[in-house]
């Protein structure tokens, strides 16, 4: 088995959609508007953007999610982590036109760990 490192993904209902279609294997395609993909490192980074942005989206449901999911730590190294505020604040930037390959090194499935509307935390 390789070694892996468990990264976060905020997202919206439309996503989380797509996520289902395939069977929480691989993620969706970037849209146009959208050159990375930016898995984040730590949970609590992604609960604040599913809190706070997430369900303040009326176009994905008003509603949040975090993701968790396993990449194979080798094929991460490549890429470098990237902080974008505070120090809790990083993520990896991953090229759009690599999401293909991304998804072939992800380690088991994706899970929803946690669910957000704009009244607060939901248990799931």
């Amino acid at each position: 088995m390789a070694n892996t490192v468990v990264l976060y993904r905020p997202v919206g209902q439309r996503e989380l959609d797509l996520l289902e279609k395939s069977d929480f294997s691989s993620w969706p395609p970037r849209l146009p508007d959208q050159p990375i993909f930016y898995p984040v490192t730590n949970e609590e980074y992604a609960a604040q953007i599913a809190r706070e942005w997430n369900t303040k989206d009326a176009l994905n449901g008003n509603v949040g999610f975090v993701t968790r999911f396993a990449v194979e730590s080798d094929y991460l190294s490549q890429f470098q982590v990237e902080t974008v505020g505070g120090s809790e604040h990083t993520e990896y930037w991953i090229p759009s036109e690599r999401l293909d390959e991304f998804n072939q090194h992800i380690v088991g499935k994706i899970e929803v760990i946690r669910k957000f509307l704009p009244e607060g935390e939901v248990d799931l």
